[in-house]
């Protein structure tokens, strides 16, 4: 008897371990510059730097203001937003194996995966000096989506302060 109550407290802690322990979600890990850290003990594939579009996100968003062609059903449908495309950047800072990750429209699907499938000459993301292949999220902007308000914040002058 006490080796099946052993056996039986055995195995409920095994269970109740393999159900605390994190389960892998297979969702996209989005890497952004500026959000690396070096990690005494990372995963083999996690890269020490994130890859780079030349010119960063400001360039990125020229690219695809300058290379989109706003699909006229969409267009004439209103449709606005933004495609997310999952790709990867290779080591050679190209890109392969774009897939719409957050549709928008037919049109615009294939639209974004076209523009994506254009970019090039990343800095590809590295690993102990290594390049590394790494999957990217890229938010392709249709319509409205593209335009960007920048606001700008007036100072006050300090009150009470002689000049």
């Amino acid at each position: 008897m006490k080796i099946i109550f052993a056996t039986l407290a055995l195995l409920a802690a095994g269970t109740a371990r393999a159900q605390t322990a994190p389960a892998p979600t297979g969702q996209t890990i989005i890497l952004k510059p500026g959000h690396m850290q070096a990690q005494a003990n990372p995963a083999a594939n996690r890269p020490d730097r994130a890859p780079v579009y030349p010119g960063g996100e400001q360039a990125m968003g020229l690219f695809f203001l300058e290379h989109i062609n706003y699909p006229a059903a969409a267009k004439a449908a209103g449709t606005t937003g933004k495609v997310l495309v999952n790709a990867t950047v290779n080591e050679d800072g190209t890109i392969s194996n774009p897939v719409v990750a957050q549709s928008l429209s037919p049109e615009c699907d294939a639209e974004a995966l076209r523009v994506v499938s254009l970019l090039a000459g990343w800095q590809p993301a590295m690993r102990r000096g290594h390049p590394l292949p790494v999957l990217v999220q890229l938010p392709v902007p249709f319509g409205a989506a593209g335009v960007m308000h920048v606001e700008q914040v007036r100072r006050q002058p300090a009150r009470g302060r002689h000049q």
